[in-house]
């Protein structure tokens, strides 16, 4: 969180971001982004093929994602997930089928529209280990030692406190857990004139 942000300012982020991804989910596709989405994004992006292909069209066509966090460790069957800005869901549906009928995933979002539309998307597979629910990154209503792995993607970036959206991920995993994350970062400066302005955290 940036220090030279005031109360307001930070509240102004989080509705832009809110009200951004309430028009994503509004959409009822991907959105505007500057990277792959739907299912070409999954493909690109090394997406399990046996699990895509059972995936029906309009699902597949919720996909937003900067990266494919399942290509940096294993799930195993029976594991305990937790997707930190599920979104639409699609990655939790994904999660889901890998840890198999004894495991157990949540996926959490910020945005009520996006969660409606991951439970949407939740029907339509009839997948029983699976849940949806509205929460904050940085303050997960979680147990600690809760989870054997935490994903994420493209999500951290837009939190305003990642230090304390991370120390949650840490407090909700078990000993030995595993932190899957596929974000963004800032490789070059902000001009000048447009580092101070707050709607840039949300383009």
């Amino acid at each position: 969180m940036s220090p030279e942000m005031n109360d307001s300012e930070i509240q102004q982020v989080r509705q832009g971001i809110k009200e951004k991804y309430d028009r994503v989910a509004a959409a009822g596709t991907g959105g505007s982004f500057q990277y792959p989405t739907g299912k070409a994004g999954m493909e690109l992006q090394g997406y399990p093929p046996e699990v895509v292909k059972n995936f029906p069209p309009e699902v597949l066509a919720a996909f937003c994602g900067v990266g494919n966090p399942f290509s940096l460790a294993p799930l195993n069957p029976g594991d305990a997930v937790l997707d930190i800005g599920c979104g639409a869901g699609v990655d939790s549906l994904v999660a889901a089928h890998l840890v198999g009928a004894g495991g157990r995933v949540v996926g959490l979002d910020v945005t009520a529209a996006m969660v409606q539309r991951a439970r949407a998307s939740l029907a339509r597979l009839g997948l029983a280990n699976l849940t949806f629910q509205v929460g904050e990154a940085e303050a997960l209503p979680f147990p600690d030692n809760d989870f054997d792995a935490v994903i994420s993607n493209g999500v951290f970036n837009l939190t305003l406190d990642k230090k304390k959206a991370l120390h949650e991920a840490h407090r909700v995993l078990k000993p030995g857990g595993r932190l899957m994350l596929a974000d963004m970062v800032l490789v070059a400066a902000l001009p000048p004139d447009q580092a101070g302005k707050v709607e840039n955290w949300f383009q």
